[in-house]
């Protein structure tokens, strides 16, 4: 008989909805929860605060001194509110408005989000924009086709020396460009401390006073797949009742003073709304942490954890695969960060199982408790949270039910259940792409978002949904079978983890199931070879191929059919680039442009004129 095991009390605010049936096996489904009162504003949530409680920190950051990450430099909420205001008058003088925004190229900082909050004083939509748009492509076109896209009349980046060459080769001459530090050879510009010193007159709270829910906030960029990304239209409603919808759907939110480690950049909407917005709306305090899922930088994180105790904690598989490593070994790790924190929460792929093996038994081990690793569904279009779980027992793939206020459509789709979205939290659409808008909702006003579900347990509706995949992955093979693309990839992470990245599934209207691996700098671990080696050489070695073989052969065993059998797999030592929009500075991968760009590469797969390929079974 197994034993349950003891979670660390975590409140779920909806853990009731209400089916409605319709036409031809469409459904219907709301939380019976209602959604509460929220402010016309974020603004509104600045201006409480900053009155309530002056001297809270609301952003902290580490001092660079001489390239070294030294002590924790915090703003205030009385000083994010007295600097907004004087940026928002530097803004109201520049006339910027929708039709000429600001753009944001660099990463999180204490002046970015000051900038970003003058902005909303001002009326004035930003765009925090990708930093690898910047930093890592070699051809700018995602930046040029944004800055086309918005037609900025600010552009700000933090330093000349790593955003100099992106700003020459993007930014039209004539559009003023806003420094922290260096200078430009090509062009004048201005100091960011200039705007922060602007004296604010009655202007600003007139301007504010003009804004209201439908004023436009920002415009955040999808990642893109094969096309080039679109500018999500963020309103003060769309942002506010996601905010509300949060803080009823997880109540830990208000129960005490919100604290976030966070590293999720803000070009994205799980940090640059999600929680960016969360310490804005609930008063709460954001160490912006330099450090990220990667083998360079990851040490910064685990620094920052040792240091700093959140009270709930977001971040990526990658980052929780990291983070349960090191807890294995680093007692003052597990002693802060599981010190008072209510909730762990993931998004952006799935989450293999070892990984939560790992952490349940580190948190065992040192507070005789597990920790609820939350989860759930959103998008950019969604503000971005709109499904969350309802209790703590969560198995990888599972959503959970709507938010308050949201209503979700659930309609059949080339053989799935696509769920769609009806609420206060849903774009209006995207900038000046009226005919993409149009095509994503559908005869109801509801937004088709191409994901598809499932039912967790049918009979009982109460626990809600899980993941089916994304609707335009799947594919049918050469025999008119369909391959369901989401489960499948989850399948292969969990058997290869922690060494394999993600998978992506190849054999589109081919007569059998591939897959090409993108593996985790792990995978080193299964040979002998030297920290020098390359990667392919690394892919290339008979223990590694072994490793996989194995791993073929048993997924192979575990299949009931040519969909869900893997019947060839590669290891890839070329990883997916920004620029060709592969993946995310998220790290999460897309599939169609994979398939799209390396069509070439999947074509030799299948045509066994590829060295190294593995066989099921062989």
């Amino acid at each position: 008989m197994s034993v349950e095991k003891k979670f660390r009390h975590l409140e779920f605010g909806v853990t009731r909805v209400a089916l409605r049936k319709g036409a031809q096996g469409t459904n219907y489904l709301k939380a019976e929860q209602a959604l509460g009162e929220y402010p016309k504003r974020l603004t509104d949530r600045l201006a409480h605060w900053a009155r309530v409680s002056p001297d809270r920190t609301l952003f902290a950051r580490r001092i660079n001194q001489q390239g070294q990450l030294g002590p924790w430099q915090h703003l205030t909420f009385a000083q994010a509110w007295k600097n907004a205001k004087q940026i928002a008058q530097a803004l109201i003088d520049r006339q910027l408005n929708t039709q000429r925004s600001v753009l944001i190229l660099s990463e999180n900082s204490i002046e970015h989000a000051q900038l970003a909050l003058g902005c909303m004083i001002a009326g004035v939509p930003y765009v925090p924009t990708s930093p690898p748009y910047s930093l890592i492509s070699q051809d700018f076109d995602k930046l040029k086709h944004v800055i086309k896209t918005v037609t900025p009349g600010l552009v700000f980046a933090f330093d000349a020396q790593r955003y100099g060459k992106a700003i020459d080769a993007a930014v039209d001459i004539n559009t003023e460009v806003v420094l922290c530090e260096g200078s430009l050879n090509t062009r004048a510009h201005t100091r960011f401390a200039n705007l922060c010193n602007t004296v604010a007159t009655p202007a600003v709270d007139q301007a504010m006073a003009n804004t209201g829910p439908d004023t436009i906030v920002k415009f955040l960029f999808t990642s893109g797949s094969t096309k080039m990304p679109k500018a999500v239209i963020n309103t003060h409603r769309m942002w506010c009742a996601n905010q509300q919808q949060m803080a009823q759907s997880m109540p830990v939110l208000e129960k005490e003073s919100l604290v976030l480690v966070d590293w999720l950049p803000w070009s994205h909407t799980f940090g640059g709304n999600h929680n960016f917005g969360m310490v804005v709306y609930h008063g709460g305090t954001l160490y912006i942490d330099d450090g990220k899922p990667t083998p360079a930088l990851i040490h910064e994180t685990l620094r920052n954890l040792r240091e700093i105790a959140p009270t709930v904690y977001f971040n990526v598989p990658t980052g929780f695969e990291a983070i349960a490593n090191a807890m294995q070994t680093d007692h003052v790790l597990r002693q802060k960060l599981l010190s008072r924190v209510h909730m762990f929460f993931y998004a952006g792929a799935a989450l293999a199982q070892p990984i939560w093996d790992s952490l349940f038994a580190s948190q065992e081990q040192e507070v005789g408790e597990r920790i609820v690793m939350a989860t759930g569904l959103g998008m950019t279009e969604s503000g971005p949270f709109a499904i969350f779980i309802t209790n703590p027992h969560v198995r990888s793939g599972d959503l959970g039910v709507p938010v308050p206020g949201l209503e979700l459509k659930l309609i059949a789709v080339d053989g799935k259940t696509e769920v769609r979205y009806k609420g206060p939290n849903i774009t209006s659409g995207y900038w000046r792409a009226p005919d993409i808008t149009a095509k994503s909702f559908d005869e109801e006003g509801f937004f088709k978002t191409g994901d598809a579900v499932q039912w967790i347990d049918e009979n009982n509706i109460h626990l809600g949904l899980k993941f089916d995949g994304r609707i335009a992955e799947d594919f049918k093979l050469a025999t008119g079978t369909f391959v369901s693309v989401g489960p499948l990839r989850a399948k292969i992470i969990a058997a290869g983890a922690p060494y394999i990245q993600d998978a992506v599934i190849t054999g589109i209207n081919l007569k059998e199931v591939g897959a090409m691996i993108f593996t985790t700098p792990a995978v080193r671990q299964l040979c002998d070879l030297p920290t020098s080696a390359s990667l392919q050489d690394v892919l290339q070695h008979a223990d590694v191929l072994n490793y996989f073989q194995k791993m073929l052969n048993q997924l192979a065993q575990t299949a009931t059919g040519s969909a869900n059998r893997i019947a060839r797999l590669c290891l890839l030592s070329e990883p997916p680039t920004i620029d060709r929009g592969e993946i995310t500075d998220k790290g999460s991968i897309n599939q169609r442009a994979v398939l799209a760009h390396r069509a070439q590469h999947v074509q030799a797969f299948h045509n066994d004129a590829l060295p190294h390929t593995l066989r099921a079974g062989v």
